[in-house]
């Protein structure tokens, strides 16, 4: 689908951030740390793996009072999030959050409510409504027996509603289940009912192998659908493989996503070398390699696979077993032999980058603007 019927939502300004409409889908990432100069240094990290929007925990009023420092430290949008205490929301927007993010119904009294959605107003930042099956009104569960997604869908207009009729429209929404049909089918009831971006993400999602899938096939299924405006990986363990799944999913659901992307074979009884080893090595290589483009990179067992089933790739290496060749665009480069072959691959990446960045490459690629 390319995101050629992505859904075409309203834009909305989260610090020197612009999300919806046709701007690039950010990756979000939420800090697990406990102290300001390490929550600092882990926003350090996310922001260099590729995190376009840091979530921070608001348990107390002293972590809000993080929040100046932490944006004087720092260069990406932060997102305050708040449970039940209302106060810390309203101290978070006073602070400088450049967005907080509520879950209405842990906050409850509608009172307390409007008086958040003034202080946003007051400070013109935009809110994120946050709505699970664990803050899921009463009187929605009980009529669809249970956190299903028309429950989750009709709790959240309600409370859009409720934003709007205290002329609040600065908002994103985020409908999520770890069920991953649940997830979908309310984010597309969302999705058709509203034109405010939508933050997707597969809540619960596990540790990183059972994430990685769940995430996957929810965030790839809505991606490919047009929804989506920004997304989250959840995986209990290292934030980091967070932002390296996003960016995987997001390389793979359009070929208008800006990064490397590697493709390679499964190897079978033809291949002769170490493919996985190969593998392993040429990321290594190209990892500190940042590029503002999409770029495939094919990586194959034998002669089969590579330029031939892998032509489509922008650059690519076919193994014998002493020796292989580079191809472009399906067009065989040269052989080498396999001593000299990730040197010399590493020389032809870079002509084509530089190809790239001078506008004289043949291939039909779009580049990413906005």
């Amino acid at each position: 689908m390319d995101f050629n019927l992505r859904r075409q939502s309203k834009t909305i300004k989260i610090g020197n951030l612009i999300i919806g409409g046709n701007y690039p889908i950010a990756i979000q990432s939420m800090c697990n740390t406990h102290t300001l100069n390490d929550t600092i240094r882990q926003i350090h990290m996310l922001t260099e793996s590729g995190c376009d929007i840091v979530r921070i925990a608001i348990p107390d009023i002293e972590t809000a009072n993080w929040i100046p420092m932490i944006k004087n430290s720092t260069k990406i949008p932060l997102v305050a999030d708040i449970h039940f205490d209302y106060k810390l929301a309203i101290e978070s927007i006073k602070k400088g959050a450049d967005k907080i993010r509520i879950n209405p119904g842990n906050i409850g009294d509608s009172k307390k409510i409007t008086e958040v959605i003034k202080a946003a107003n007051d400070y013109d930042i935009p809110i994120r409504i946050g709505i699970n099956g664990g803050s899921l009104k009463t009187e929605y569960e009980n009529r669809y027996g249970g956190p299903t997604a028309e429950a989750l869908s009709e709790n959240m207009l309600d409370y859009i509603k409720l934003f709007e009729d205290n002329n609040f429209f600065n908002t994103v929404l985020s409908v999520k289940s770890s069920n991953i049909s649940t997830n979908i089918y309310a984010n597309f009831i969302i999705g058709e009912k509203t034109d405010y971006p939508i933050h997707i993400g597969i809540t619960e999602a596990g540790p990183l192998f059972e994430s990685s899938i769940r995430s996957s096939i929810g965030l790839g299924y809505l991606l490919l659908n047009g929804i989506g405006d920004t997304l989250r990986v959840s995986i209990t363990g290292n934030v980091l493989e967070e932002i390296n799944i996003a960016k995987e999913i997001l390389k793979n659901v359009s070929s208008k996503y800006k990064g490397i992307r590697i493709i390679s074979c499964p190897t079978c009884s033809r291949t002769q070398i170490n493919i996985e080893k190969l593998v392993g090595e040429i990321k290594e290589m190209i990892k500190d390699i940042v590029v503002d483009i999409p770029i495939t990179i094919a990586i194959m067992g034998c002669i089969v696979n590579g330029p031939g089933e892998a032509k489509h790739a922008d650059i690519g290496i076919a193994m014998d077993k002493e020796d292989g060749i580079i191809f472009k665009n399906g067009k065989i480069l040269k052989r080498v032999n396999y001593s000299n072959l990730k040197t010399t691959f590493l020389d032809e990446f870079n002509l084509l980058l530089t190809g790239e960045k001078n506008g004289t490459s043949s291939r039909n690629t779009e580049r990413i603007t906005g």
